[in-house]
């Protein structure tokens, strides 16, 4: 009986958010809350009060939030975290003797019963509470027990004894006796905000040379900074940089050889001048690398490298580290494969090798390497395909040195897959999202990634096509469909990136029955006419600028789905925590046909009245429409305009955001549908 804690009569269960029964940590970033909820009860009948205490890992002393009981023993507290790193969080459940005796006291007195007996138990609940109280605490709570034992009336005496003076300053110094502390310590990783709210951008930097024929080189992706700048994005992603193998070494459109001069897949990595730490050298040198990156950020712009494990049958490390790729029976070293695919150009690393504990070293010194040159973001390809373990240790010892580091994972792959990842500490993550393309397919995927326990540790990123990727909605829809895809990946997540120029263009050849590009950038290098106009790009530049100064688009998780009578017409809300800022968007999922019906706004959950006016403002037309309930009739035209993005304006304080600064928007704009 030693063992138990025979006095402790709280029991705390269900504490919420625990990913894997508290092996892995919830995610934020700094300035974004963490809400915990717990079931905390206790037996009987005697009140029950509960806690959030937590404490960034760096410090030795706990903060306490009081938790709010919700009824049904679920309580809830948050706290809001300012520093990146890890946190600790539990939760603590007492049994509060001095509110029970006030409620007791109360109902008795309320029945007209004896309460002098109660009265000189409240006096010694507050003489106790003297004992550890500051000197000013115990000079009031004597004096107001020396008041409940004099012959003050009984209705005087309860009214004070159960008012809002007594309470507080017994809650603030009596001390808790029995405090049952849950039974786990959980954690939480906090991240820079640009975890939450990124725009990407990517390009072959091959490709950017300003005369056709020409290899393009940093400082020609310098001379492009103005323009991504311009268009509102604030990461730029290069593919892999290093030299490119030549063994193997495919050709256009993926063919199996290649002709002289043809440069090969930049994921094909290693050469006779290097390998993931070394530069090909048509692209300029490391110095020219460190330019770029400055200016860069000179511009807003990080730069994200493409972290690729797999080499080229010409990377040094085949003849320095043979153990760390399988190799044949005939002697030859095993190539990438995905049948009846053949990627005979790239060779996997095999972590299975009895040698993991350099090659982990080996490939944590690539990281560091790079992170020395002023690179803070890395896009990891195909993680699925590498150890959970390594991973999970390899962000984790980036982490100790760079907090601010933050890495995409790439995996397009199956869901529980997908999920390990995140949990095990990538920062962001491709999704799905590529492939929903009905209302209902996007209003589930939207429901499961942000209210179920995803949420509170995989933030997705979502790409309305990549170099691999050619969707079927952008092979068949055209202008339209580039547009409606790229502004919901902008307003449904708060992080998306795009694969451009051809996105900008419009360039939608698929390989024949594939989803993929017809002349793929990865196999040849471009030439782009990179000063081109179109609408698509004009609307890129103008939904990132309204992502920069609407916050409610600023996050992921604030989101609800507006009733519709035309499921082509895919509808959707968000907020600010404030409730400041309302946005509406409008789109029509057929890129062919103009789509109308009615939409349902959700008032209540905006905190609207149902009874006033109020005015909503199409940022992307610059037109404003007062509406008077919560049905209202749209139209679309693909051609024109296939989507709304409405900001909500009222006049009632505290609702909408009829203030924000519109001076960059258009006047000249594409007119509205309706």
């Amino acid at each position: 009986m030693e063992d138990l804690e025979g006095t402790k009569r709280i029991v705390i269960e269900h504490v919420q958010p625990q990913i894997n029964c508290g092996k892995y940590p919830a995610k934020r970033v700094v300035g974004e809350e963490l809400v915990v909820t717990a079931d905390v009860f206790g037996d009987g009948h005697d009140e029950v009060k509960a806690q959030l205490v937590y404490r960034h890992s760096k410090k030795k002393t706990w903060s306490q939030v009081p938790m709010q009981f919700l009824g049904n023993d679920r309580w809830q507290a948050a706290f809001t975290p300012d520093t990146m790193g890890r946190y600790e969080y539990t939760v603590q459940g007492w049994i509060d003797h001095f509110y029970t005796w006030q409620k007791g006291l109360k109902k008795k007195f309320e029945a007209n019963q004896d309460v002098t007996v109660e009265l000189q138990i409240g006096a010694q609940q507050l003489e106790a509470a003297a004992e550890t109280a500051k000197p000013g605490q115990q000079k009031r709570l004597r004096k107001w027990a020396g008041q409940l034992r004099s012959n003050t009336s009984a209705a005087d005496a309860v009214a004070w004894a159960t008012g809002p003076e007594v309470s507080e300053l017994m809650h603030a110094c009596c001390e808790r006796q029995n405090v049952t502390t849950y039974a786990k310590t959980l954690q939480l990783d906090v991240e820079r905000q640009k975890a939450l709210f990124s725009t990407w951008y990517e390009f072959f930097p091959r490709s950017a040379a300003q005369e056709a024929g020409q290899h393009g080189t940093f400082k020609d992706c310098a001379r492009l900074l103005p323009r991504i700048a311009e268009m509102g994005f604030d990461t730029i992603y290069l593919p892999p940089i290093h030299p490119i193998g030549r063994a193997f070494r495919k050709g256009k459109n993926n063919s199996p050889t290649s002709d002289p001069g043809e440069p090969g897949s930049p994921w094909a990595i290693g050469a006779a001048e290097g390998g993931h730490k070394a530069i090909l050298p048509e692209l300029g040198t490391l110095e020219d690398f460190r330019e770029f990156v400055h200016q860069a950020r000179e511009h807003g712009i990080e730069v994200a490298l493409d972290f690729a494990i797999q080499c080229s049958p010409d990377h040094p490390y085949v003849k320095e580290h043979p153990a760390w790729f399988k190799w044949r029976p005939d002697g030859t070293v095993q190539y990438a494969e995905n049948p009846p695919k053949k990627y005979q150009d790239v060779l996997p690393v095999n972590f299975e090798t009895e040698d993991w504990q350099n090659l982990w070293q080996e490939m944590k010194s690539i990281l560091m390497h790079w992170i020395e040159q002023g690179v803070f973001i890395f896009r990891v390809d195909n993680p699925h395909t590498k150890a959970f373990g390594f991973w999970e240790w390899v962000i984790a010892e980036v982490h100790k040195s760079y907090p601010q580091v933050i890495f995409l994972a790439e995996a397009f792959t199956r869901p529980r897959v997908m999920e390990q990842l995140a949990k095990i500490g990538f920062t962001q993550s491709y999704t799905y999202y590529t492939w929903r393309n009905t209302a209902e397919e996007l209003k589930q995927y939207m429901t499961e990634l942000t209210q179920t326990e995803m949420r509170e540790y995989f933030r997705p990123n979502f790409w309305p096509n990549t170099p691999d990727i050619l969707p079927y909605a952008l092979q068949e829809g055209g202008e339209a469909a580039h547009i409606t895809r790229v502004v919901m990946a902008a307003t449904l997540s708060s992080n998306y990136g795009l694969y451009g120029p051809v996105y900008e263009f419009g360039i939608n050849t698929p390989v024949p029955g594939k989803e993929e590009y017809y002349n793929s950038e990865k196999y040849e290098a471009m030439h782009w006419d990179w000063g081109r106009l179109t609408k698509t790009r004009e609307v890129i530049t103008l939904i990132n600028k309204i992502r920069k100064v609407n916050p409610a688009l600023q996050t992921t998780w604030n989101i609800a789905f507006c009733d519709t009578d035309n499921p082509q017409l895919f509808s959707y809300v968000k907020w600010s925590s404030d409730f400041k800022n309302l946005m509406l968007m409008v789109v029509n999922l057929d890129p062919h046909n103009t789509q109308a019906g009615w939409v349902k706004v959700p008032l209540w959950q905006l905190r609207m009245p149902q009874d006033q006016q109020y005015q909503v403002h199409d940022l992307l037309s610059e037109h404003k429409y007062t509406w008077t309930s919560e049905w209202n009739y749209v139209e679309l035209r693909p051609h024109e305009m296939p989507v709304h993005v409405f900001r909500i304006e009222t006049t009632t304080p505290g609702m909408g955001h009829d203030n924000l600064d519109d001076t960059w928007l258009p006047n000249d704009h594409h007119t509205s549908n309706e």
